[in-house]
């Protein structure tokens, strides 16, 4: 493993027990440019995750709970009437920082997370007449609520396509729990140190820049989101059933970029067919529709990606 990874892993383990997938999705994200978004119940640690990753990076961090009389201006910023100079003057929101936490996203109504998606994608935003550029290092980690599902608004696929990997946190273990729960009662966490600058950030990304694929292994990706389209033309013609839409483009470039993050982070300099298993389901799950007929018999998403890796031979 890179030792600047290594050492911020170190670091953010002071304020996190476990959670080690949540944790490296972050990271692939933020060393890849790509967002995040996490489904599971309360009390996982999401905010203390990105809140640590802020700290030991030097990082601005800002979190905003979605709820369903969020108005687009609340998150974006508005032009504000200023009396005493008879003119306008631009109030930014809380989307210009760099690590932001988009709590429950799917509480908000369709032109709240329209306008986050379009800031996530474009990497800037537009307030009157003017436009403002997005500072590097960008990362939005949203995260939905799996359980309640009463006064929410699902994202639509083309929004979902926005974010490079859906992340299914689950809990920890029980020896965890009982970690947390002694250190949580004895407030004993440590304080997270900043450990590494943008400059560093900027560094390890360029290193990752260099992380060798082959052409074999690119071809391997692309026919993997192209077996969600069209299972039966590579030998899996029982799918055709379960999928009613399959994974983009987007998903390609994704799961190339998430692979060569995931290889650079376990420390080799070349990816393997392994690095694409440990991300793929990651970076498709939120991707593929499924078919009525798939929903009714309680077939997920992972269980169709599984279906393809089994079936596509690796190269």
């Amino acid at each position: 493993m890179n030792k600047k990874i290594e050492k911020l892993k170190k670091e953010l383990s002071k304020a996190v027990i476990g959670q080690e997938q949540m944790i490296e999705g972050l990271l692939i994200g933020l060393l890849s440019e790509g967002h995040i978004l996490i489904e599971g119940v309360p009390g996982l640690a999401k905010t203390t995750t990105i809140n640590a990753l802020s700290k030991a990076l030097g990082l601005e961090f800002r979190r905003i709970q979605f709820t369903p009389d969020l108005l687009p201006s609340d998150i974006i910023g508005a032009e504000i009437y200023d009396p005493k100079n008879n003119s306008f003057k631009i109030k930014k929101g809380p989307l210009f920082t760099n690590l932001l936490l988009a709590d429950e996203i799917n509480r908000a109504p369709s032109k709240v997370q329209s306008a986050l998606l379009e800031v996530m994608q474009e990497r800037q935003v537009t307030i009157g007449d003017e436009s403002f550029t997005i500072a590097e290092p960008f990362l939005v980690m949203a995260t939905q609520n799996p359980i309640e599902q009463e006064g929410v608004y699902a994202l639509p696929e083309a929004q979902l396509d926005r974010f490079m990997m859906k992340l299914v946190v689950e809990h920890n273990s029980e020896a965890e729990e009982l970690e947390i729960m002694r250190k949580a009662a004895a407030k004993s966490f440590e304080e997270i140190s900043t450990i590494l600058t943008i400059e560093d950030l900027q560094e390890i990304k360029k290193a990752l820049g260099k992380v060798h694929i082959d052409e074999e292994l690119e071809r391997y990706i692309v026919q993997i989101v192209a077996s969600t389209r069209n299972p039966a033309k590579f030998g899996m013609p029982t799918l055709e059933a379960s999928i009613m839409f399959g994974a983009s483009p987007r998903a390609s470039i994704d799961l190339y970029k998430a692979a060569k993050a995931k290889a650079f982070m376990r420390g080799n300099d070349f990816v393997t067919p392994a690095d694409i298993g440990f991300v793929v389901h990651d970076v498709l799950r939120h991707r593929i529709v499924l078919s009525y007929e798939a929903r009714a018999q309680g077939i997920s998403t992972d269980e169709i990606i599984s279906t393809i890796i089994k079936t596509l031979p690796i190269p």
